[in-house]
């Protein structure tokens, strides 16, 4: 079985796969203590994992990983991928864009797909029906919106992101919400739209961790799945097999 470790910015997820390519367990952790890692590995017979963070990580972190006694690949733009890569600064490319375009392409080959990943921030990113990585874009997130408009400010007030969305606000606080969460619809449909033009037969995929984006009534083919980045890591750490 495989070992699935992804550290991002607010959470991390461990998760095992199965020889036949179907997510057997999934637990959330804190990124900064892996505190469910010993159970997953202690419960299932693990034989090669994958590690890939976008923080830097902590001693006790550090200690948990190198502790593992199974062969672990630690992701990095060295790593050898099932995709092209095109983008001009490999080096600088987050793992989870990486991941997430791997997943959705392991689904859909020979494809054009747009992958839009709505988590601390929001990225956009294309693959062409050739496996070539183009790149995208980066968006601030939901929160970081709600948080920019009260640090930033001298009188707004931090707005919890649940809550009604109107399509006009009739408080400050419905008018913040509303305006974040309407304008990120937006953003998704421009994006959508504009690479449909050029793209006709464009597939796209929705992941991350807000609920918002998998409500927005994008005109496309849609396909939202929460799990893509870790499906999308485990791929790579097939494609990188080793004599065992």
């Amino acid at each position: 079985m495989n070992l699935i470790i992804d550290i991002g910015n607010t959470v991390a997820k461990v998760a095992v796969f199965n020889p036949e390519g179907s997510i057997i367990d999934i637990l959330y952790c804190s990124n900064k203590s892996l505190d469910h890692l010993c159970e997953i590995c202690r419960k299932y017979p693990i034989k090669r994992g994958i590690i890939a963070t976008v923080i830097d990580l902590t001693e006790e972190v550090e200690r948990k990983l190198k502790s593992l006694s199974i062969p672990m690949i630690w992701l990095d733009h060295t790593t050898p991928l099932p995709i092209t890569i095109l983008y001009k600064t490999p080096q600088t490319l987050g793992y989870d864009r990486v991941a997430g375009i791997v997943g959705a392409y392991t689904e859909f080959p020979n494809t054009n797909i747009l992958v839009i990943d709505a988590g601390t921030a929001i990225t956009y990113d294309f693959i062409d029906d050739k496996g070539q990585f183009h790149g995208g874009n980066i968006s601030p997130g939901i929160r970081m919106r709600l948080q920019a408009l009260h640090s930033l400010t001298g009188r707004l007030p931090l707005v919890d992101p649940d809550g009604e969305i109107k399509a006009l606000g009739q408080t400050t606080e419905e008018a913040i919400r509303a305006g974040v969460f309407k304008g990120v619809e937006f953003e998704m449909l421009g994006y959508v739209e504009r690479m449909s033009i050029q793209y006709p037969n464009l597939l796209v995929f929705l992941t991350g961790g807000n609920d918002f984006s998998f409500e927005t009534k994008l005109k496309s083919s849609i396909f939202a799945d929460r799990f893509l980045v870790i499906k999308g890591l485990n791929r790579i750490l097939n494609y990188n097999k080793w004599d065992e």
